[in-house]
């Protein structure tokens, strides 16, 4: 378990990161969520040794982490960093040796990495000779060739199109089985909606809300609700419980006005048509995200 306690940052006076807590457990994948500018990548660094801490503390498995936590872990930082004049194959390479791996394993995994990220036949060319999009998959695979325990990804979609995206996602399913930590760090809501089974939400250095994601969707309930039926919409428009906020066809959405409950709505809609479907039209995490920040 990766534990952030009561961690503080602050940087001439301007508090960057304001009293955090949380924490990660291995065989999920964690999101680290907010806007630009919320603290996001200062908290990324202070987990990672770069930067020290104001106060509070990090530690993985009970022990506070040091330097040494580094060769564990495999991160891929928002502002990304090859070098461009160098090989593939030998970038690759160096940044295994760099984790403590015998030079013919990290050659040999990082062939193996290639392949799997389909740009094998891109082993001896330049860095700079690669389209920004191979260029992300290197930085990837620097991130993942030593097989981290620990793996912190800060904005790990940005540059790749949608077929990439999905590989990306897959390979992160796969080191999920595999009860690998995963702490992901974006501003993307529909990527960590997608992806994350908890979630800290921070703004302005101070955390805003925080849990499972189910849960946290629970807590924000839209208040509206999906009905589907064999029937006319014009049955349920003469309910007056309910305000319609959108028809199609033999499905709606319902706004309940009032004290009025979702059994009181589906007892009196049940003598109105046929209901097939009724349940709560769960709120993206955009939208609770969105609601956070403002509030």
């Amino acid at each position: 378990m990766l534990k952030v306690q009561n961690l503080t940052k602050e940087f001439l006076n301007v508090l960057a990161v304001n009293n955090i807590s949380f924490e990660v457990t291995p065989g999920r994948i964690f999101g680290l969520l907010g806007p630009n500018g919320a603290g996001k990548t200062t908290t990324i660094r202070m987990i990672l040794n770069i930067i020290k801490p104001t106060s509070g503390e990090v530690l993985f498995r009970g022990e506070k982490t040091d330097y040494s936590f580094q060769n564990i872990v495999g991160y891929l930082p928002e502002e990304r960093g090859l070098y461009k004049k160098s090989r593939v194959i030998d970038v690759l390479r160096y940044f295994g040796e760099l984790k403590g791996m015998p030079k013919p394993k990290a050659l040999r995994e990082a062939l193996s990495w290639l392949r799997r990220m389909d740009i094998e036949e891109y082993s001896a060319r330049r860095i700079e000779e690669l389209s920004k999009g191979n260029q992300q998959k290197i930085q990837f695979i620097t991130a993942v060739i030593h097989d981290p325990e620990v793996l912190i990804l800060d904005e790990p979609f940005s540059g790749f199109d949608p077929i990439n995206q999905q590989m990306v996602k897959d390979i992160l399913s796969e080191l999920v089985g595999k009860e690998k930590l995963i702490l992901l760090s974006t501003h993307q809501m529909e990527v960590a909606e997608n992806l994350c089974s908890g979630i800290f939400l921070i703004n302005k250095g101070r955390e805003v809300l925080s849990g499972s994601l189910s849960d946290i969707k629970r807590n924000f309930g839209s208040g509206l609700y999906r009905i589907e039926f064999l029937g006319g919409a014009s049955a349920l428009k003469a309910i007056p419980m309910i305000e319609i906020i959108h028809e199609n066809g033999n499905s709606a959405e319902v706004k309940l006005t009032g004290s009025t409950t979702p059994y009181e709505f589906l007892r009196c809609a049940v003598d109105k048509v046929r209901v097939t479907h009724f349940s709560e039209v769960e709120p993206t995490l955009n939208k609770i995200f969105l609601q956070s920040i403002k509030s």
